[in-house]
């Protein structure tokens, strides 16, 4: 049940811990989703709470969900003036020289008939802007907290390969096949008028092994 997996919660707003595998919105060809759950997080609220955001269906963590139409327009208003902030956790394949920097790459669709669609950078695309900082190096790996100022589709995944070689350890599209893949929404910030900011965190989950202790 979604409601296990609350890390915050108020009158206004929610926050769930989302699992790895579970999109968040209904696939086309059918299938669970937390848009399909959301009867689950109604918390007592007649209406259930609407999500506010979105994370790929292979990342796990923090999703932020609005409980009522006035707390939607008001968090609305925060993402599109860029007032919430975002952190995520991902294992990159490769040593990370580098301490931090900003990756400031524009990204566009690619489809094609035999491979579909998916993120490419495109000088002519929509402007993304990752910042980004080194955690820790073990075994060939680096542990990278990234926090994106836009939110463009796929683009952590996309700039953690154009930005590091190999990409995210686990992306079967844009990184290194195998196992999950390791993107995790680690903690989100968001300002509010008249409350406190919500400043909530989501465990790494247990698959990233080791380093869970690095976090």
């Amino acid at each position: 049940m979604l409601d296990q997996l609350i890390l915050f919660i108020d009158a206004e707003t929610m926050v769930i811990d989302k699992p790895a595998g579970l999109p968040v919105d209904t696939p086309r060809r059918g299938g669970d989703s937390v848009a399909g759950r959301l009867n689950e997080l109604k918390q007592g609220f007649q209406r259930p709470p609407t999500p506010m955001h979105r994370l790929d269906q292979d990342t796990s963590g923090c999703l932020l969900l609005a409980r009522s139409p006035k707390a939607r327009s008001s968090l609305q208003k925060a993402f599109e003036a860029r007032q919430v902030e975002k952190y995520y956790l991902a294992v990159v394949d490769g040593e990370v020289d580098q301490d931090e920097g900003t990756i400031d790459l524009p990204l566009g669709k690619k489809s094609s008939e035999k491979a579909g669609w998916r993120m490419v950078a495109d000088p002519k695309g929509d402007k993304a802007v990752t910042n980004w900082r080194k955690i820790s190096v073990r075994d060939g790996h680096t542990l990278i907290e990234f926090r994106p100022v836009t939110g463009r589709t796929h683009q952590l995944r996309v700039h953690a390969r154009e930005a590091f070689g190999r990409g995210i350890v686990g992306d079967r599209v844009y990184g290194v096949p195998g196992g999950p893949m390791l993107l995790h929404a680690s903690r989100l910030f968001v300002p509010r008028e008249k409350k406190p900011a919500i400043d909530v965190s989501a465990p790494l989950p247990d698959y990233f092994g080791e380093w869970g202790s690095e976090a």
